[in-house]
């Protein structure tokens, strides 16, 4: 995972990004990668730590960003 250690999130924005991130794992097939389970984190606190704070939107992007990463 990417360092975010410089970033700050109140307890609320937290709980938006759980939400988020909950709900994009719930749409990915099974079994779940954790290494798909990273890149949603990553885009969620990336995105989140951009402004955004509608769940919705975090979930979206992460699930976008998914998508569009290459192969290994």
């Amino acid at each position: 995972m990417k360092n975010f250690a410089n970033t700050e999130f109140s307890p609320e924005v937290i709980e938006l990004m759980t939400t988020a991130l909950e709900a994009a794992i719930a749409t990915l097939p099974e079994p779940v990668h954790s290494s798909h389970v990273n890149a949603l984190a990553e885009s969620i606190l990336r995105t989140a730590g951009a402004g955004e704070r509608n769940p919705a939107a975090l979930q979206r992007i992460a699930l976008m960003e998914l998508q569009l990463a290459p192969r290994h």
